[in-house]
């Protein structure tokens, strides 16, 4: 048995004519004649009783009419989702986040995509850079977003957009009030950096653009998020610098203030991190979304 000789069954069922069958099909009647004794050979019942007007369908064949109706329709739908997802429309897509950057734009684009896609499973997982990294490798990750991510072999890293930095301060304090601080202002202030972990292009950067306006900054601790950061800036630990996503989140004691007069470079960026020749259609969507979101 196979697909055809189900779709000429079907026809001739429906039409209970051979001849109106074969022009339905757009084929000649010889084949279909054919197809019909081989399936009932197959099964080894009569499905059809010949008629002056044409056929009838005989009870084993009405049986199967039913049964062949819901066969046909699986492959329809088996094939549809096929060809939906070899467009991207149909699937799952897992990808990986970090820290801040799931504050800013990252749901947007999410939002998104699903609203395009809504067949489109995403799975969210969160992994730092090395583990992004290591996910795309084994090939458990599809995407990764973060921040200041350096060249990998086999993978590109991909820039969206960059933020500016903001100032986390005590308050009430010396800033409450102000519009905007000057970095070098906080010259004599203890600073808490962040993240603590092998990867800390973060704590690099805000230490360089201090070295950049003439001092060294007074490290009081280096802690793992910059959520932490803010809660020690409220509990009188120091001040620090943030991505301007995090000033989103409400904290007590503390205000962020822009930086007046900012320092060449004193941005952060918001990169995707994906397998170098990646032909899947569901990145191709994603980054798409993604590109027309921040251009």
């Amino acid at each position: 048995m196979n697909l055809r000789q189900l779709r000429y069954f079907i026809a001739v069922a429906e039409e209970l004519h051979f001849g109106r069958a074969a022009e339905r099909l757009h084929v000649s009647q010889p084949p279909i004649t054919r197809q019909i004794q081989s399936l009932e050979e197959n099964l080894g019942a009569q499905l059809f009783i010949r008629t002056p007007r044409g056929v009838e369908l005989t009870q084993a064949g009405s049986l199967f009419l039913e049964e062949a109706r819901n066969i046909a329709a699986r492959l329809d739908q088996a094939a549809d989702r096929v060809h939906r997802a070899a467009e991207g429309n149909l699937g799952r897509l897992d990808i990986a986040i970090f820290g801040t950057a799931i504050l800013s734009l990252i749901p947007r684009i999410i939002l998104e995509f699903k609203h395009r896609y809504p067949d489109v499973k995403i799975v969210m997982h969160a992994a730092d850079k090395l583990g992004q990294i290591e996910g795309l490798h084994n090939r458990s990750l599809d995407l990764g977003f973060n921040r200041m991510l350096v060249p990998t072999p086999g993978l590109v890293a991909e820039q969206l957009c960059c933020e500016p930095l903001y100032a986390v301060l005590p308050d009430p304090g010396p800033w409450s009030g102000r519009d905007s601080v000057d970095l070098n202002e906080l010259r004599d202030e203890p600073m808490v950096l962040f993240p603590a972990s092998r990867a800390q292009g973060f704590v690099e950067k805000v230490t360089g653009l201090c070295h950049e306006v003439g001092f060294a900054p007074n490290v009081a601790q280096v802690v793992g998020d910059g959520f932490t950061a803010m809660a020690l800036v409220a509990a009188g630990f120091g001040v620090c610098l943030v991505p301007e996503s995090i000033t989103s989140v409400r904290m007590d004691g503390v205000i962020c203030l822009p930086l007046a007069n900012p320092p060449a470079g004193a941005t952060v960026d918001i990169s995707c991190l994906y397998r170098e020749g990646d032909t899947s259609p569901f990145l191709a969507n994603f980054l798409a979304v993604a590109r027309e979101l921040t251009d």
